[in-house]
């Protein structure tokens, strides 16, 4: 490690700098990732709530389980 010791100020600030330019880019990359996700999450939720929707306007409504019956057939 003695060769990527910085032996003048300039040296050092060029270390630090990358150092920092280094987790500037790893802290974008999380936050688009994270960005990312939740724009996921937004719109699947958003398409649970519209085929709820379409599923009321059906008659279809959802019992235990995943089993689905026309309302209609309701005893």
């Amino acid at each position: 490690m003695a060769e990527t010791d910085p032996k003048t100020v300039q040296d050092l600030t060029a270390v630090v700098q990358t150092l920092l330019q280094q987790m500037q880019d790893k802290f974008q990359t999380m936050s688009d990732q994270i960005i990312g996700r939740n724009i996921l999450f937004c719109r699947i939720d958003d398409l649970e709530k519209n085929i709820a929707d379409l599923m009321t306007q059906a008659g279809v409504e959802e019992l235990e389980g995943e089993n689905k019956t026309p309302a209609a057939n309701k005893s």
